[in-house]
């Protein structure tokens, strides 16, 4: 369950960057409403990234959830934002997603 949580965590993290980007693109009302989002996302990702750390390891724990806010982020980036798709970036966040996958599988929890 709390691997469940850290990987939700990591998805508002993902959230919370992205609402950043938008509120980047936007003005006005528009974008306070993206920062509230952002700052609503931030709350619930740091919360259960507090909770899941009360069990699982704080360094694996935090290096999940920054990883999976990162390939998500750049993944959101791409199709999104249409940031570019090169062959390094790409070959870089599979390297990222390896090491989050291998990471799960050393804890000891």
């Amino acid at each position: 369950m709390n691997w469940i949580l850290l990987v939700i965590a990591g998805l508002f993290e993902v959230a919370f960057a992205s609402c950043l980007g938008k509120a980047k693109e936007t003005t006005g009302i528009i974008s306070t409403y993206w920062m509230l989002g952002f700052f609503v996302c931030l709350s619930v990702s740091m919360f259960l990234l507090y909770k899941v750390t009360q069990v699982l390891p704080i360094g694996t724990a935090y290096a999940v959830w920054t990883g999976i806010g990162a390939v998500g982020t750049v993944l959101v980036g791409i199709f999104v934002f249409k940031e570019p798709a090169g062959f390094w970036r790409l070959f870089f966040l599979m390297t990222l997603i390896s090491s989050i996958i291998g990471l799960k599988f050393v804890s000891s929890h």
